[in-house]
């Protein structure tokens, strides 16, 4: 080996560990930006939510008292009963059909059609938060409402009759299902692009058909993306805030200003100037919210490296 050759062999090598070097600094630059927002609006919030809900006012230690506070407060329990009923329909009916619908466009139409639906799903999602709320007002007020003959079918006469209590639930996962079900939609349809042909073609030469496939195959292998969908819309569930607050607005009161806890937590810090009772009542919904993940993670090993 000439000195040429052997110059150029020993250089590679360091050639290589100078690109990673260079690659693992990009990488650590491309995640700076996220880190940083992620501490200034997510890890500092939370952490001083914790303090606020462990003093008073005036920044004195009070242990658990605010959280005893807010769960004294007669619209607690209210507020807290109806948040659960909401996240149990809503995603019930958030996992059944979007996996159910995006079954349905992986394999039983064509792809032309299957990525015309995919698209007309996704639209109202590109909504904001309010303006899907306001349309949603137009489609509930029987006087101007195009579907006003359902409506007085129903016996939904007036628009204090749609926004009867017992039915502000329903009309809540109405609203979401119809902003947020299509890009959920979306993604299940990609985790079910990501199952090999040669396993459904295997089911299918075993007798199953498309349903049984579904089942028995489909489902079971993109339960993870399920578990991951259901973590992220029992956090956004958690903090409904904007439907029944501009909902109380138009309908003049007939709606409780204090429905979620997310309004409560609001009443508490901008009406009664008690910012530590709506830490208190954030910091509820936080432990709600991981107590939840955590369980879905654990049974669906949603982190667990597949096996080689």
């Amino acid at each position: 080996m000439t000195v040429l050759d052997t110059q150029h062999v020993t250089s590679a090598p360091r050639r290589r560990d100078s690109s990673r070097r260079r690659g693992g600094r990009a990488g650590y630059l491309f995640v700076a930006g996220y880190a940083i927002l992620l501490l200034a609006f997510g890890v500092f919030p939370t952490v001083y939510s914790l303090y606020l809900s462990l003093t008073n006012d005036r920044g004195q230690f009070t242990g658990i008292n605010q959280f005893t506070k807010v769960m004294g407060d007669y619209r607690f329990v209210p507020a807290f009963t109806n948040i659960l009923f909401y996240l149990v329909m809503w995603l019930v009916v958030l996992v059944v059909l979007t996996v159910l619908v995006a079954v349905v466009l992986r394999g039983r139409m064509k792809p032309g059609l299957s990525a015309v639906f995919r698209f007309l799903y996704y639209i109202p999602g590109a909504l904001a938060g309010v303006a899907s709320v306001l349309v949603w007002l137009f489609m509930l007020d029987p006087a101007v409402s195009p579907v006003s003959w359902v409506l007085d079918a129903m016996g939904k006469d007036t628009f204090a009759a749609v926004l009867s209590p017992g039915d502000l639930p329903v009309i809540f996962v109405l609203i979401a299902f119809w902003t947020g079900a299509g890009g959920w939609i979306v993604v299940m349809y990609g985790a079910l692009n990501n199952i090999p042909d040669e396993v459904i073609e295997a089911a299918r030469m075993d007798g199953a058909g498309p349903w049984k496939t579904a089942w028995h195959i489909q489902i079971p292998m993109i339960r993870q993306w399920i578990a991951y969908m259901t973590i992220l819309a029992f956090a956004a569930g958690t903090q409904l805030f904007v439907e029944p607050q501009l909902l109380q607005t138009a309908s003049l009161g007939r709606v409780s200003p204090t429905w979620s806890p997310n309004q409560l937590a609001y009443v508490f810090a901008f009406q009664q100037g008690d910012f530590n009772g709506a830490a208190a009542i954030s910091v509820f919904l936080l432990v709600l919210g991981v107590i939840v993940a955590g369980l879905l993670v654990w049974r669906s090993d949603m982190f667990k490296l597949d096996e080689k």
